[in-house]
């Protein structure tokens, strides 16, 4: 199974946040309390960069272990 890293950060994005857009989340929980609405900003920005650093097989191994875990 190879996929792209579009395509792993969608599934990433689908376990993360539900069906809800990521920044749309960031701005549910700033608008619960801005101390924390600024930690989700933080790491929807590290999220995003991680996805881009990491290599494919290790996002593809990643997803693996999440879903495997989901389906045990």
């Amino acid at each position: 199974m190879s996929i792209s890293k579009t395509e792993a950060k969608q599934l990433l994005e689908r376990l993360i946040f539900d069906d809800e857009r990521p920044h749309d989340w960031v701005q549910d929980v700033w608008g619960l309390s801005p101390i924390l609405g600024d930690s989700a900003a933080k790491l929807l920005e590290v999220f995003e960069a991680l996805i881009e650093c990491c290599p494919q097989d290790q996002l593809e191994n990643l997803l693996q272990t999440f879903y495997q875990e989901d389906f045990e």
